[in-house]
């Protein structure tokens, strides 16, 4: 069965944590529970302990849907990602979370204050290896009932459509895919991520629901800004929004066909002064709906 949740960076920004500072915890956790979300990714207001996030959220009638972890497969071994990745484990297993949200960030240029577009790029040689030990990994994983959702993301080895698909012949069965609406439109400057999607749903874990501004996307590419420039001035936004580039529809049609059950989160980060999360979170959880609704996904 299909459910809808959001992330906290709508409300409080993880990478820049002057976002949103002045909203305060409760008002997060009422917000996203009030708008009619089943559960809530991590961020950096939530207690570490899993006991007490359990406790937290479900105070709200939300469940931890999962969270962001940072991968450094290219420089550590598998042994050693596996031992620090124990902790964020724990968490995940004790609030029944199915998926483990990664992404290699060891040279990522998403949190740094330099062009998005100076993304590390990986040789085919250097992508195998690497796919070889996020494999590895995600078998680890596996074998405690959790799969490894690898997220494509700006800034690093895994960004564009390309990238992508070599990932993806990379790595086996056990890796699993987070496929996201709004990093695959940046990522490849604009192209309708259907496609994509339907190549890759038979190994989908999970997806997010993230808009594009195209007009701040092309300012964000031509005047060589950060990623996080492109955040505060509003690259990314939610379904439904007119300024967006993003039709969910036909993803949602693309989830429908394949059996897709699994979470389907806004996950879309905007300067909360100027555009207020609860006004949009609503906004996008009414739009995939709709759409869901439309094309048959219960």
């Amino acid at each position: 069965m299909i459910q809808f949740g959001t992330n906290p960076i709508a409300w409080a920004n993880d990478d820049d944590q002057s976002l949103g500072a002045h909203i305060p915890t409760e008002q997060i956790l009422r917000e996203a529970s009030g708008i009619g979300f089943d559960g809530i990714e991590n961020g950096h207001r939530w207690p570490d302990d899993p006991a007490a996030l359990k406790a937290l959220l479900g105070q709200y009638g939300l469940r931890f849907i999962s969270g962001w972890y940072s991968l450094n497969l290219l420089t550590q071994s598998v042994a050693e990602e596996w031992q620090a990745i124990q902790p964020h484990l724990a968490k995940l297993k004790a609030n029944g979370c199915k998926v483990c949200i990664a992404c290699e960030t060891s040279n990522s240029v998403q949190g740094l204050s330099c062009p998005v577009n100076n993304a590390p790029v990986l040789s085919p040689e250097a992508m195998r290896d690497f796919g070889a030990k996020v494999e590895e990994l995600a078998g680890l994983l596996a074998a405690e009932g959790i799969a490894l959702a690898y997220h494509h993301h700006m800034g690093t080895v895994v960004e564009t459509p390309a990238e992508i698909d070599a990932f993806m012949a990379a790595t086996g069965p056990a890796t699993k895919l987070l496929f996201d609406a709004g990093h695959y439109y940046f990522g490849s400057n604009g192209q309708d991520p259907t496609p994509a999607l339907r190549v890759h749903v038979g190994r989908l874990a999970h997806f997010h629901a993230k808009n594009v501004r195209p007009a701040v996307m092309g300012d964000v590419r031509e005047r060589g800004l950060s990623f996080m420039d492109g955040v505060r001035a509003g690259v990314f936004t939610v379904p439904g929004d007119e300024e967006g580039g993003v039709d969910f529809t036909p993803l949602l049609r693309i989830l429908k066909d394949a059996g897709y059950d699994g979470w389907i989160v806004i996950e879309a980060e905007q300067d909360p002064s100027v555009r207020n999360p609860f006004e949009y979170q609503s906004l996008g959880l009414k739009t995939l709906k709709s759409a869901a609704a439309e094309v048959g996904l219960a």
